[in-house]
C-alpha cells in the first residue's frame, strides 16, 4: 500500500516546493521545513538528521525513523530525552517497547475540563472496565474514537438527569469519558519524572538546542538552498556533518560514556 503523502492534510502548502509547508514555531508564519537531529547527549555527536516537512506530527515520525536507523547499527539507547512535542502516547509505548526510558514530559489533557471533574475523580474497576463517577454511577464502555486514539466511556442521559453533583460534573447531558489507548505507558512515563536520570535529561536539554543555534546563527541555515524534501535533507545531512567534524576528535580520545540520547 502507498504511504500518505505527509503534507496531504496540509492547510497551506507552497506552489513553488509542494513539500514545504507553513509553519509559526519561532517566528513569523513562512513556508519551511523541521531539521530533526538525534544526538548522543554525552558528546553531542549527531547521530542521525531527518528531513521533514513543517508538520507537528512529524515530528515523532522523524524520531522513530532516527531510533531505527541507529539500531540497526547497533547504537541501543538506555533513555531518550525530548521537548513535549514528542510526547504523545503511541510515540511514548513504543519507546517502552525497544526499552528505552523515555524522559519526555507526556502531552496530558486529562485535567483539561473547564472546571468540571477531571479523570482523577472517577475510579476504574479493571474486572468490570467501567469507571464510576464520585456518585457511584457506571460509565460503561462505548466504543473506539480511532481519530484520537482513545477508549470512550459514558454514563446515560437517565443516570445524569436530577444529579445533586451534575454542575461540577459535566456541561452536557451526561459525562463522557476519552481514555487514551496507551494510558499505561503514559503513567508510566508520567512516574519517571522527578527521577535523578530524568532531571538530568532535562538539564542537559540545552545541548541539542545549542546545535540548532549554532546551524542558524553560525552556519547560516536559518533558510534552506534548494527546494523539494531530498535535497533540504542532504543539506541538513551535510550542515550535521560540518558540526560533527568539530566534536568528534575530542570525542573518540575520551573513554566512551554510557549512552543516552535527545531528540528534537
Amino acid at each position: 500500500m502507498e504511504k500518505e503523502n505527509p503534507v496531504s492534510r496540509a492547510k497551506l502548502v507552497s506552489a513553488t516546493d509542494p513539500d514545504a509547508v507553513l509553519a509559526t514555531k519561532g517566528g513569523a508564519a513562512a513556508m519551511a521545513y523541521y531539521d530533526n537531529y538525534l544526538i548522543d547527549t554525552a558528546s553531542r555527536v549527531i547521530l542521525e538528521v531527518e528531513a521533514t516537512p513543517a508538520l507537528f506530527h512529524q515530528e515523532t515520525v522523524a524520531a522513530r525513523r532516527m531510533v531505527e536507523r541507529v539500531q540497526k547499527l547497533g547504537v541501543r539507547a538506555e533513555s531518550l530525552g525530548a521537548d513535549k512535542a514528542y510526547g504523545s502516547g503511541e510515540f511514548l509505548a513504543w519507546l517502552l517497547e525497544q526499552g528505552v526510558q523515555p524522559h519526555i514530559p507526556v502531552i496530558d489533557r486529562r485535567h483539561q475540563t473547564g472546571g468540571h471533574f477531571t479523570h482523577d475523580h472517577f475510579r476504574y474497576a479493571p474486572i468490570e472496565d467501567i469507571y464510576y463517577c464520585p456518585q457511584g454511577k457506571a460509565l460503561r464502555y462505548r466504543g473506539l474514537q480511532r481519530a484520537n486514539q482513545a477508549y470512550s466511556y459514558s454514563a446515560t442521559e437517565a443516570q445524569c438527569k436530577g444529579c445533586s453533583q451534575k454542575k461540577l460534573c459535566t456541561p452536557g447531558l451526561y459525562r463522557k469519558l476519552s481514555i487514551n489507548w496507551h494510558e499505561s505507558a503514559r503513567q508510566a512515563v508520567r512516574e519517571l519524572a522527578g527521577t535523578p536520570a530524568y532531571e538530568r535529561s532535562r538539564r542537559v536539554r540545552y545541548r541539542i538546542e545549542a546545535l540548532f543555534a549554532e546551524l542558524k546563527q553560525r552556519m547560516r541555515l536559518s533558510r534552506v538552498r534548494l527546494r523539494r524534501l531530498w535535497n533540504v535533507g542532504e543539506q541538513f545531512l551535510m550542515a550535521a556533518t560540518a558540526q560533527n567534524i568539530k566534536r568528534l576528535v575530542r570525542f573518540l580520545a575520551q573513554s566512551p560514556p554510557t549512552t543516552q540520547a535527545q531528540v528534537g
